[in-house]
């Protein structure tokens, strides 16, 4: 996984864990603005969701922070 999209999937998983509480969840549409300004890491995030992990829609934060840590 690029290192960007790591560093931005955990800052925006501790965000939303510390806005919210451990139980919230996230897609990866979370990571990205609501126009599509990165398209290429937009798919990577994609990929590795769907394709490579087959995770649902919405999954915890903590799993997803947890999954990328990982890494």
């Amino acid at each position: 996984m690029n290192p960007q999209l790591k560093e931005k999937i955990i800052t925006i998983c501790n965000k939303k864990i510390a806005a919210k509480g451990e139980s919230v969840g996230v897609s990866f549409y979370a990571f990205f603005a609501n126009k599509n300004d990165d398209p290429v890491l937009l798919m990577e995030a994609a990929t590795w969701w769907i394709e490579t992990h087959q995770l649902d829609h919405f999954e915890k934060a903590v799993k997803i922070k947890a999954m990328v840590e990982s890494m």
